[in-house]
């Protein structure tokens, strides 16, 4: 944003653990997205590729002020588990391993994939944990039988325990369909009430939920890359904090949603006012076929819709917001396939209220932007875990970077202004690590 940098207050000496031994990836759901990032990591592994869109492998952080020239890359800068060290595993309703599901997925080129072969066939999922009654438009075949929900959740357990055993530490991050729109209910109130409910079949207790209740149980941190009501909810904050199983916000911030966030924090710095933001999107992968579902439609309108009135701030601005018309729709096309295509036609007006309009269609490759995103979470959760001031808070805000729906304690507003997360991350970065922060006030360079 060309904002500049006063030396800020220094933090305490960095106090957080070394990334050693192996850490191991429990994915949820190894279709396009998690084959693609499962993939993309063995490929850069490799030297077949470079990891494009990672801020944990070619980001850079700024140290101490512009004239020292001080940017060393964020991976050499704090303590991030390698990428030889990732090991995966994980869930999937259906039996095709990762080789298989890749392939027919069609997001990356077959002769990587061909290449990558002899280690993505190794990856074969467990049986998941499947509802139809939550994501309408699937019919899962190799899912897990219980007698009830707290017998699913503990199944899952058994397979973070047994997967513990041949690695150092374990994150999980959802990969999986968008659920139903579910509000929160009793149920999620405290531990005691979700434990109950999990017993009983509580019909507000989705997948999703038991994942994340089965991870951080076992002190596992939880990555949402779905909209859905997961973590969300106090019983699961309350988990979070007690096992030091740090979690963050949900819903990959990819493709509209992401240009949102840039877009509209300009618009308001320069004080333009909007009438009206139309998004259209369409896609044809198997996440276009379950949002073709009016009910998990709606659990990703909510998401994609919060961010404007969050960035715009209408209390505040009302000459220019209070009256903005935001509409979002999704269109299941087939023969887009991962190819989304989103369509945003943005009706402003400047000085004394004349009209002007913009034109945004993103041809974007929804899995190629969602890929990073799933392995810098994956890494910074870790991160979070090893550092003594991030792993008892629970929710890390600082993540905000990657999500449609930012996480935060109750009372606090969410930020989405892209801008303003970039900078949260990366103080993050120098406080852990005993860095001083950046507050771009840069008069110190004038005296």
């Amino acid at each position: 944003m060309g904002i500049e940098q006063q030396g800020g207050p220094k933090t305490a000496a960095a106090k957080v653990a070394p990334a050693k031994g192996k850490l191991g990836v429990m994915v949820v759901g190894l279709g396009a997205v998690a084959t693609t990032f499962i993939a993309g990591v063995e490929a850069v592994r490799r030297g077949l590729a470079k990891p494009i869109g990672s801020l944990t492998q070619m980001g850079t952080i700024r140290l101490g002020k512009r004239t020292d020239n001080n940017s060393p890359l964020i991976k050499d800068f704090a303590p991030i588990a390698d990428l030889n060290d990732l090991v995966f595993t994980g869930w999937d309703i259906f039996e095709d391993n990762v080789y298989e599901s890749a392939a027919h997925a069609k997001v990356l080129d077959k002769d990587l994939i061909q290449e990558l072969k002899p280690f993505l066939e190794t990856i074969k999922p467990m049986p998941a944990v499947f509802d139809q009654y939550y994501v309408k438009r699937l019919n899962g075949t190799h899912v897990k039988k219980g007698k009830n929900k707290k017998d699913l959740a503990d199944q899952v357990r058994a397979d973070i325990q047994a997967f513990r055993k041949t690695v150092d530490r374990v994150v999980m991050i959802w990969c999986a369909s968008t659920e139903i729109f579910l509000e929160p209910t009793p149920v999620h109130d405290t531990i005691e009430a979700f434990e109950k409910g999990l017993e009983s079949n509580d019909i507000s207790i989705a997948p999703s939920q038991i994942y994340a209740y089965a991870a951080l149980s076992e002190g596992v941190p939880f990555a949402n890359g779905a909209p859905n009501l997961t973590v969300d909810i106090p019983a699961l904050i309350d988990l979070s904090k007690k096992n030091n199983a740090p979690i963050c916000g949900k819903d990959f911030k990819t493709g509209q949603t992401f240009m949102k966030t840039v877009l509209a924090p300009a618009f308001k710095a320069r004080l333009l006012g909007v009438s009206g933001w139309y998004s259209t999107n369409i896609l044809g992968n198997r996440d276009g076929e379950v949002l073709d579902d009016p009910e998990s439609f709606k659990t990703k309108e909510e998401s994609k819709l919060g961010s404007l009135e969050y960035i715009f701030q209408p209390e505040l601005y009302p000459d220019l917001y209070k009256d903005i018309f935001h509409k979002v729709r999704i269109n299941y096309y087939p023969p887009r396939g991962d190819n989304k295509e989103g369509w945003d036609n943005i009706d402003i007006f400047g000085w004394l209220g004349y009209p002007m309009q913009i034109k945004v269609d993103f041809l974007c490759r929804d899995s190629i932007l969602a890929a990073p995103i799933a392995l810098d979470l994956v890494l910074f959760l870790d991160l979070a875990q090893r550092s003594q001031d991030l792993r008892s808070i629970g929710i890390q805000e600082w993540l905000s970077f990657y999500l449609k729906s930012p996480q935060t304690r109750e009372g606090l507003y969410p930020e989405h202004d892209l801008f303003i997360q970039s900078m949260k991350l990366k103080n993050t970065l120098r406080h852990i690590m005993g860095a001083d922060l950046i507050t771009h006030l840069g008069l110190e360079y004038y005296d």
